[in-house]
């Protein structure tokens, strides 16, 4: 298998296939051979807002439930530098980037910052030799049960929801207390109450009191949501 190959797993065939290879080959290889720009960073700037505009097609029609700002979390989520990365490593296209003598293959693969400019230069290249059409169902192949099936837990901490509900109806703002600790100075678990206005609205334990904290958050967001 070769470079040529690397969209074969979503039925692809290239047509243009030096767009391909331009996407995998890593500015590392400039120095070496004495070029300029023979590399995937101009293709990295086209995919990486082809992978905008799809993302964000996607998340606008499967969560018909989120609003604007959670919608934009939700896309920063899902195609940060690691998640793309990790796309990378998913679908083998690590294995076909072309690298200077100074990067090992194994800081290659560690690499989150490579992969995931490969991963946008790839989908650069896909756009520009196939068209908005393949490349809308290629991304979709590979975002659609990630972005399905993440919600709002994922994405946005219970502290900071708990805020902005209590913030939509009153002015206040809620009060974390700790109200206990046990065991030894070590291995120490806080407890702490939220509350509002006096009223305890949940509590939590952890082993640190910002995971307290949010575990007590999560209380109180799940006896509202009751």
């Amino acid at each position: 298998m070769d470079y040529i190959s690397v969209f074969s797993q979503f039925g692809v065939t290239p047509n243009n296939t030096e767009l391909y290879l331009l996407a995998l080959t890593h500015p590392s290889c400039n120095s070496e051979k004495n070029t300029k720009h023979q590399d995937y960073e101009k293709l990295e700037f086209v995919g990486d807002s082809v992978i905008g505009f799809v993302s964000a097609d996607l998340i606008y029609k499967l969560h018909k439930e989120m609003d604007q700002g959670l919608m934009s979390k939700l896309r920063s989520y899902l195609v940060c530098s690691k998640s793309l990365a990790n796309y990378s490593r998913k679908y083998g296209f690590y294995k076909f980037i072309k690298i200077g003598h100074s990067i090992t293959d194994e800081q290659l693969y560690k690499s989150d910052k490579i992969l995931e400019d490969v991963f946008e230069a790839l989908i650069g290249a896909l756009y520009l030799d196939k068209g908005i059409d393949v490349a809308y169902k290629v991304i979709k192949k590979i975002l659609y049960e990630d972005i399905l099936n993440t919600g709002i837990d994922d994405i946005v901490d219970s502290k900071t929801r708990l805020q902005e509900e209590i913030q939509a109806e009153h002015r206040e703002a809620v009060k974390y207390v700790l109200v206990g600790e046990s065991g030894p100075a070590h291995d120490k678990t806080f407890e702490i109450e939220v509350l509002f206005n006096g009223l305890v609205l949940g509590k939590g334990k952890g082993k640190t009191k910002k995971a307290a904290e949010e575990a007590a958050a999560k209380d109180a967001l799940s006896k509202r949501s009751v």
